[in-house]
């Protein structure tokens, strides 16, 4: 398998939920607001024998010249948003949802950015986020998920999505938080979203308040650390400035 981060920046986040962007290399980490968090954000594409597979969708922010900037950073990777045949979403807060559709400035009409892939969903997310709306969802970009048939809406807690891919609903940091497991030739990819967002949340005993759960999470961190580490799992941390992705047992493990 080809993993490639597919990086955003680094954005400052305060209880306003509102992403700031943030340069880490001029900007000073003492004018944040206090209490805010500095994260990156950056979805993931894993390359398999038979699919390509978008993990979570970004914030939808655009660059100056007004392209999508996950549609941009795909391109320099080599892909077109045509090619991606799955998209895999952990939970629709605004922060992993924003880059599932895009609004047309003529007709306001929301519709997919990836149109030829495969939306993976939980239905119990999608209603839930249309429901609460924000500030954590914004529900008009998640209308494009129901009544079409490049959405499957997954009911069931955990399964399978074809013979490479495990789900498995956590309800830790939303309550219908779900986690992706992608196994290929040995080897075992684990994305676990926002109930595993940093390396530093894995190796420590750490309860956030922003979690639906946060015990509940910080103890999904150890047990999935523990077999990660026993199997050989490489991790995918999407809030992760300093390490993205991960191969237990190395140094930085």
């Amino acid at each position: 398998m080809k993993i490639i981060p597919l990086m955003e920046g680094a954005f400052s986040i305060d209880h306003t939920k509102r992403f700031v962007p943030f340069d880490v290399r001029h900007d000073d980490l003492q004018q944040r607001p206090v209490g805010s968090l500095l994260v990156e954000i950056q979805p993931f594409v894993v390359i398999t024998d038979t699919d390509i597979l978008l993990l979570d969708a970004g914030l939808g922010y655009r660059t100056r010249d007004g392209i999508l900037q996950i549609q941009r950073n795909l391109s320099e990777a080599g892909i077109n948003s045509m090619d991606v045949t799955k998209v895999l979403m952990s939970h629709l807060h605004k922060d992993h949802a924003g880059g599932i559709a895009s609004k047309d400035p003529a007709t306001g009409a929301y519709t997919l950015n990836f149109p030829s892939a495969e939306y993976y969903v939980q239905s119990r997310e999608l209603a839930y986020a249309l429901e609460k709306g924000a500030p954590s969802y914004i529900a008009e970009e998640l209308h494009p998920l129901e009544g079409t048939d490049r959405v499957v809406l997954l009911d069931a807690d955990e399964g399978t999505i074809g013979p490479s891919i495990r789900f498995k609903v956590t309800g830790g940091h939303s309550p219908f938080h779900q986690v992706f497991w992608i196994e290929e030739g040995g080897q075992t990819v684990f994305f676990g979203g926002d109930d595993a967002p940093q390396l530093s949340q894995m190796k420590n005993r750490f309860i956030a308040k922003y979690d639906y759960d946060g015990k509940k999470c910080m103890e999904l961190r150890r047990q999935w650390w523990q077999e990660g580490g026993e199997k050989h799992w490489t991790f995918l941390f999407y809030h992760d400035v300093k390490y993205p992705i991960v191969q237990s047992g190395t140094n930085n493990s």
